[in-house]
């Protein structure tokens, strides 16, 4: 005799398979007689239990379709939202997955309490955690850099005033991930993550360049030298440029100058490194006028190397411990 559990209805008889669906389903082959023998509970609903009395030729579970859940798919739209904005506010994702705010308000905080978004206290933008990186392999390493980066960088704007940003290679670019523009009393033009600047009349774009792999680096220059951009037209002066590359290489960092009406801008970055892997660039941008680049070399060089080495040594331990394998504890709210 074999005895097991049936919730609530049998299946029509077909030919000579009982088929009894409790959820998943299960279907006894053979002739048999069902017999209800008790009556018991799980998690609140009615159950039955049958005795099959005749030979059980075989046991085979049948799925049914099973429904998409869709707060699960809510979540993940929520998700690729804020990855595709770099951060968002809740009108802003409720209106790209199409919900009402309080729904999407609900969503929001219940991925800030198991640790994949935040809510950043500056701009009230909800934006990844680096636990993210546990969902798959595509979240990449310019986003740890991004959020270990991020109090840094404004510790470092507080402390010199002028904007301060972080970029990274993205294609034959430099993508700002974050700045300090918006709280620079001294940022003439404001930039925001996710704006490009170009690679080879860049700070960040050429010490990029200076510390890249010569297999990247040759990739890179042969794709530029083929471009009709102004911006581009330095790759096709290999001599000028290598002397540019060489000479960051050798000094630790690069600079560039920006010609403007009233005043140069001038740039200067330092790269952040692991091992020989060029992970992205510390920028500031600052007046010829108001600082000579010699005064910012001796004023400004060894705080951008400080805070390029925080950045490096954080992401380091980061990657060899990520979050998503420590304890679970609450996320901070507004850095991470």
């Amino acid at each position: 005799m074999l005895s097991f559990i049936k919730p609530r209805r049998a299946a029509p008889h077909r030919g000579n398979t009982w088929i009894l669906d409790y959820g998943h389903g299960l279907a006894a082959s053979g002739p048999a007689a069902a017999q209800p023998t008790a009556s018991r509970s799980l998690c609140g609903q009615p159950l039955r239990a049958f005795s099959i009395i005749g030979p059980l030729i075989a046991g085979v579970v049948t799925l049914e379709s099973t429904r998409p859940i869709r707060a699960l798919i809510r979540g993940l739209d929520t998700l690729t939202v804020l990855n595709l904005r770099n951060g968002a506010t809740v009108s802003e994702v409720a209106q790209e997955i199409r919900l009402p705010r309080t729904t999407t308000y609900r969503i929001l905080e219940t991925l800030s309490h198991a640790g994949f978004v935040y809510r950043d206290a500056n701009d009230d933008h909800y934006r990844l955690t680096i636990m993210v990186r546990g969902l798959s392999d595509g979240f990449d390493d310019e986003a740890w850099v991004t959020q270990i980066a991020r109090p840094y960088i404004h510790e470092l704007g507080k402390e010199i005033v002028w904007p301060v940003a972080i970029a990274s290679l993205s294609g034959t670019s430099m993508m700002v991930r974050e700045s300090t523009d918006h709280r620079s009393p001294l940022a003439v033009e404001r930039y925001s993550a996710g704006f490009r600047v170009p690679l080879l009349t860049s700070s960040s774009g050429r010490v990029c360049l200076a510390f890249s792999s010569p297999t990247q680096r040759e990739s890179l220059l042969e794709i530029l030298m083929r471009s009709s951009r102004e911006e581009d037209a330095l790759a096709k002066n290999r001599t000028e440029l290598m002397k540019i590359l060489n000479d960051a290489r050798i000094q630790g960092y690069a600079s560039a100058i920006r010609a403007r009406r009233v005043s140069d801008e001038i740039s200067m970055a330092v790269p952040i490194l692991i091992e020989d892997l060029v992970l992205a660039a510390v920028t500031i941008r600052f007046s010829a006028t108001a600082i000579p680049l010699k005064l910012a070399v001796e004023r400004f060089l060894p705080k951008l190397r400080d805070t390029a080495q925080k950045i490096r040594q954080t992401f380091s331990e980061q990657q060899s411990d990520p979050p998503h394998q420590q304890t679970s504890r609450p996320v901070s709210r507004g850095r991470v």
